[in-house]
């Protein structure tokens, strides 16, 4: 990152120094007549004149013609240094992959970002918390328009209340919704969650299909919570399209499709279908705790060398270690429970709703 900054700064000195040379030519011709005609005072020949003139016009415009670039380039190079600092979120953008880009090497630049994100975040997990198929489509469900740490500070109460599809199917809607306020478009939510439980309890004898085609046909369930609940309950490979791994493939030009259906197609066909769940974890924790969507910390990505749109950030290591979030930022992250290679890499749980979120300094000292 620092070596882009310096040969933006280096272009554009070379273009200020020409500029200068030309201005300043003038300048050394009269200090050398100047020069010359002192030399040739005390001399009474005009012979011996005309040979020590003409040494000493060209000595004079050799010591004159170097302090004048030299000053002259000096004078110059403060606004440039200047206009450079404020221009610098523009010139430190790295060129983005040509156009012409063949299929092969937006392969290999794919899997190779997804590598290194399995090295960034080998603990990478779905970030809901949940023990069989039915809790994890109903936390999924809940997470629209919220975060999963919202939906996992909500569900115990409601999983305790309701543990099983037939118990959340013949419950009051009132006191569902209650328990559902803090996650947002509360109604709305209620009646998904219980329409999915009838549907459930009528249709599939209690229990959650592991086939996409039977999925999609539950109430408040899309292709993006199908593919959490195959990938992550049933061990079915599929890509989760939320708007992290939308943002971050349109960025790294991935593809520059908009519609979900047509991001997973484009995406999928760029990795081995093993490699989808994991793909989406990664690219979803990314976006969640390094290249976020108003303010990627650009300045703190360990795959800025990757990224096509490195700049659109704050590209300052120190500004952008101050926009990392969760445990890359040393906050708790938003499991209550989360898997014990999380807590193994330094994550630090989230806390209950209502309770105080503990600190990074607290995590360690406890």
């Amino acid at each position: 990152m620092a070596a882009r900054r310096d040969s933006a700064v280096g272009e554009q000195s070379s273009g200020g120094t020409k500029k200068t040379t030309k201005a300043a030519s003038p300048a050394p011709v009269e200090g050398a007549s100047g020069a010359a005609r002192k030399a040739t005072a005390p001399t009474k020949k005009a012979s011996a004149t005309t040979k020590k003139a003409a040494p000493a016009k060209k000595a004079a415009r050799t010591a004159t013609k170097a302090p004048a670039k030299k000053a002259a380039t000096a004078k110059k190079a403060v606004p440039t240094k200047t206009t450079t600092k404020k221009a610098a979120p523009a010139e430190v953008t790295p060129a983005k992959p040509p156009r012409n880009e063949s299929r092969t090497a937006l392969v290999r630049r794919a899997r190779r970002i997804n590598r290194e994100l399995a090295e960034i975040y080998p603990y990478a997990h779905p970030e809901l918390d949940f023990e069989n198929s039915f809790q994890l489509v109903i936390a999924t469900v809940l997470s629209a328009q919220t975060t999963d740490l919202r939906v996992n500070q909500t569900t115990p109460a409601l999983f305790a209340k309701y543990p099983t599809p037939e118990d959340l199917a013949a419950a009051n809607p009132e006191e569902v919704e209650e328990i559902l306020r803090p996650t947002g478009f509360f109604r709305a939510k209620t009646k998904s969650v219980i329409g999915l439980s009838k549907a459930l309890r009528d249709d599939f004898g209690g229990e959650v299909p592991g086939r996409l085609e039977d999925l999609v046909k539950l109430p408040g369930v899309g292709r993006k919570t199908a593919f959490v609940v195959l990938g992550n309950a049933f061990g079915r490979p599929g890509i989760t399209v939320d708007t992290h791994f939308q943002r971050l493939v349109r960025r790294w030009q991935w593809t520059d499709e908009k519609e979900p259906d047509k991001i997973e197609a484009a995406v999928g066909a760029l990795f081995p279908k093993s490699d989808w769940t994991d793909l989406s974890h990664h690219v979803i924790w990314h976006g969640r705790r390094i290249c976020h969507a108003r303010k990627p910390a650009c300045g703190a990505c360990p795959i800025a060398p990757l990224c096509p749109a490195y700049g659109e950030g704050e590209t300052d290591p120190e500004k952008a270690r101050k926009l990392l979030k969760y445990e890359k930022g040393g906050f708790p992250g938003q499991r209550l429970k989360p898997p014990q290679a999380y807590l193994d890499a330094g994550g630090i749980p989230a806390p209950p709703l209502g309770a105080p979120a503990p600190s990074a300094s607290s995590a360690d000292s406890g």
